[in-house]
């Protein structure tokens, strides 16, 4: 370490009464010690020598120069104990040297990046190239990553930065802490944002503004979650079921609509006309990119979703937004949901995500469309993906071990 040992500092403004520039105002002068040793600063200020206070380090004047002067004599000395903590932070020796170079915007500080700001700034990148490498779901996750970074930094650190230098394997370990025990984060969560601090620093690395990788040794190993899906008699009693009120009708149908196809939300909210394709045979399809991955879904669509898109192509919501289904936001639709699985009695947490497992699960796989197939219907980019909505059916061991029951009969 080679911060010296608590310093001691002192801020004074003056002015030079002995050298008075032309229009008969005195320069204002910053004065910064540091145990002792001092260096002045020119502010590039000046004001009348009647106008002030040297008791008080100020101008004493009424008008609005007077009071301009001081709000930026406060300014200048706020700043000047910001760089001071900052250097502390960064556990190099302080000097008055270089607590004036930094302020005047040179020094060693001139080349030092810090956490938030090359954060922020690989997220201004990701916003400006939604729609063309990334979805803006993708967007808002590095968004929301930076802001549990900065509630750690103020939590841990009280600090609203700091350097990348200070960015250790510490660091990173107490942070993972930090998400699971005050921001109630679950493993996997916690590690999406691990993974979005990952990229920010070995984008850091590769453009040299830091020496050591502070993940080496980390190994991010997803938990296995066990997402809920209807069965078909869950399905059934769901698509059956009578509202008194329309919005639960309204958005049980796009749930049953999504089981049909495994459209994920943010896909089926801005699913258009243009979307629907008819093919050689007359058949109806849905070719569009996913939002979340920009992979292209092929889905047939069968009797029932297609009757759904009859049902609602005269609703305004469609006719005014130019959509298919007349979708509510991400909230309403699954605060709905549970009003609907109270109703129905079904006690699974029902979310839209529920009916992209029920999709894949007891609408395909249990009617024994291939792996392969699925995930071109669900829109992954490998079957390996679409091996974990793959859940085993009691349905599907039962006709397997048929064969087996008949071969020992």
């Amino acid at each position: 370490m080679e911060n010296n040992a608590n310093p001691t500092i002192a801020v004074l403004f003056f002015i030079r009464k002995s050298k008075l520039l032309k229009d008969g105002t005195a320069s204002v002068c910053m004065r910064i010690t540091v145990d002792g040793h001092r260096v002045e600063v020119m502010l590039r200020r000046s004001v009348n020598p009647n106008r002030w206070s040297q008791t008080k380090e100020c101008a004493t004047g009424a008008d609005a120069a007077s009071k301009e002067l001081n709000h930026f004599i406060e300014i200048s000395r706020a700043k000047v104990f910001k760089i001071y903590r900052q250097m502390e932070l960064e556990e190099v020796r302080i000097t008055a040297r270089e607590i004036a170079a930094r302020f005047s915007g040179r020094g060693e500080a001139a080349n030092i990046k810090t956490l938030v700001e090359v954060y922020a700034d690989h997220n201004r990148q990701v916003h400006s190239l939604v729609g063309i490498d990334y979805a803006q779901v993708t967007a808002d996750k590095f968004d929301t990553s930076l802001l549990r970074l900065k509630e750690y930094l103020k939590a841990q650190y009280r600090a609203d930065d700091i350097p990348l230098s200070n960015v250790d394997g510490v660091f990173v370990r107490q942070f993972d802490l930090f998400l699971k025990t005050q921001c109630g984060c679950h493993h996997n969560s916690a590690i999406k944002h691990l993974k979005n601090l990952k990229k920010v620093v070995r984008i850091a690395m590769a453009n040299d503004r830091m020496r050591k990788d502070p993940f080496v040794g980390m190994q991010f190993r997803e938990q296995e979650t066990n997402v809920e899906f209807l069965t078909r008699q869950e399905l059934d009693r769901l698509i059956t079921a009578q509202f008194k009120v329309s919005q639960h009708a309204q958005v049980r149908d796009i749930f049953i609509f999504c089981c049909y196809t495994g459209l994920a939300f943010a896909d089926v909210k801005t699913l258009k006309p243009e979307h629907l394709v008819q093919d050689a045979n007359g058949s109806l399809w849905i070719r569009k990119r996913r939002q979340k991955t920009g992979v292209m879904c092929n889905i047939p669509l069968i009797a029932p979703a297609l009757a759904l898109i009859e049902k609602y192509k005269d609703h305004p919501t469609c006719q005014i937004n130019g959509v298919v289904l007349p979708v509510f936001s991400n909230i309403c639709m699954n605060n709905y949901l549970r009003d609907i699985a109270r109703i129905c009695g079904i006690i699974k947490p029902l979310t839209c995500h529920v009916a992209r497992h029920t999709c894949a699960t007891v609408v395909l796989l249990a009617n024994k469309m291939s792996l392969e197939n699925v995930a071109k219907i669900l829109g992954h980019k490998n079957v390996k993906m679409t091996q974990r909505y793959a859940k085993v059916l009691d349905i599907s061991i039962m006709n397997d071990m048929a064969a087996v029951a008949e071969a020992f009969r």
